[in-house]
């Protein structure tokens, strides 16, 4: 692998170079553009957990790239990815998808060797683990579909061979969500999603495979199925699973079954549900409300997901150089500040530290208790002096991943039982 000189971008480099002497001085030879960048368009979709307004103002602002951001859920990410090669330049996708996408051929493995901070991407990325003490969790670990063998590989491959799938960008250890106020005592387990204390007043995400992995969190942490692979189940565990929330369902146990990072916010905030599959800025959302929310640690663990950049295959020459050049830009440091302050963690943690204050950093990053008032990156109040985040420190919570977002061989035949959840 090339190695090229490891640069950081700080908010004084920022504003007084500006994005020309920036790209000039910090970036390989072949992706020095000047002010032709400043007439590039790239075309990008995802989630909108990171397909923020927020970022094409910034990358503007300092590259003068213009990214045309589009958001879409889950499951027509996955579909366009795949199945839409021209309508797209920019793939911001999460890496258990890559299972169902890279095989399409409609995206190009990308040079580790232009990825300027590649060395400070954080082992979950690269070779699996959080600390080399660590364990690798169960699903699609997104090592293990980072790396292909070259430039036109089509099969991933176990090892950082120079050539990656996606860009890491963002992950989180994901938990449920809850209203202690009106909850009124401890929740400590993944089994009270289904505890019928809490009938009618439950809900879980309508993303199967992401559903799927909550309820398969539940069944376990409940005795009720010892699986092989959480990420990867059998029929017999498929059934079982589905069949045990069916009943609940039957039972009314759920209020509703949301898709929409808007969905979860408005049961929440209304106090419809007390209890639910979530993610992190929905949290920060109905924090940001004054309303009290906690994305509660459970003793069996979180379920996580990473995302990453992925590039159109169809992408060449003067755009694919711009690419690299935002890509670059994106992990170094502005947006992982941003991405972090609503909970989420940056693929190059240590840039992030440089455009958030001390107080930030020891809040979200470390666990330690805040010395004043912690924000949203629209200056929402989300804590007071002296509270601590909920899980604690990064190596706290991605510490204790049980399993990774997954696609499991039996993908269809869980889709088809899933849908008949959904329908029951």
């Amino acid at each position: 692998m090339t190695t090229i000189p490891k640069v950081r971008y700080s908010r004084r480099t920022l504003l007084k170079s500006g994005a020309a002497a920036l790209a000039a001085t910090a970036l390989p030879a072949p992706m020095v553009m000047g002010q032709e960048s400043k007439n590039i368009t790239l075309r990008q979709f995802g989630t909108g957990v990171s397909n923020l307004n927020e970022v094409a103002t910034k990358v503007k602002e300092d590259l003068g790239i213009t990214l045309e951001m589009t958001a879409l859920d889950t499951d027509s990410v996955t579909q366009r990815a795949a199945t839409q090669p021209d309508s797209f330049d920019i793939a911001d996708i999460e890496y258990f998808v890559a299972k169902k996408v890279w095989p399409s051929g409609n995206l190009q493995a990308m040079d580790a060797s232009k990825i300027a901070n590649y060395d400070k991407i954080v082992g979950i990325f690269r070779n699996g683990k959080l600390t080399p003490e660590s364990t690798i969790a169960q699903g699609t670990a997104p090592h293990t579909v980072g790396f292909v063998e070259g430039p036109g590989g089509t099969s991933f491959v176990d090892n950082e061979s120079g050539w990656m799938t996606l860009i890491p960008t963002i992950y989180n250890a994901d938990t449920l969500g809850i209203r202690p106020d009106l909850i009124g005592r401890p929740i400590e387990s993944w089994t009270e999603l289904l505890n019928p204390e809490f009938a009618g007043k439950a809900s879980i995400l309508d993303i199967s495979s992401i559903g799927i992995m909550d309820m398969a969190m539940v069944c376990e942490a409940m005795g009720e199925i010892a699986y092989g692979d959480k990420g990867n189940m059998t029929r017999e565990e498929i059934d079982k699973t589905i069949a045990i929330f069916t009943e609940a369902k039957k039972n009314g146990q759920f209020r509703a079954f949301w898709k929409s990072f808007s969905e979860s916010v408005e049961l929440m905030a209304s106090g419809e549900v007390v209890i639910q599959s979530m993610w992190s800025p929905a949290i920060t959302a109905v924090r940001s409300q004054g309303i009290p929310c906690v994305y509660q640690p459970l003793k069996e663990g979180y379920r996580s997901w990473g995302g990453g950049i992925g590039l159109s295959a169809s992408l060449s020459g003067m755009e694919l150089d711009a690419a690299y050049e935002y890509i670059n830009w994106y992990l170094s440091g502005w947006v992982g500040g941003f991405l972090m302050r609503q909970g989420y963690y940056s693929a190059v943690p240590e840039t992030s530290k440089e455009f958030m204050s001390e107080n930030e950093w020891g809040y979200w990053f470390e666990g330690k208790e805040s010395t004043g008032d912690i924000t949203s990156p629209f200056g929402d109040k989300l804590a007071g002096s002296g509270e601590v985040r909920d899980g604690g420190s990064f190596y706290d919570r991605m510490g204790a991943v049980a399993c990774w977002n997954s696609v499991m061989d039996e993908n269809q035949y869980m889709v088809r039982k899933w849908n008949e959840f959904i329908a029951a």
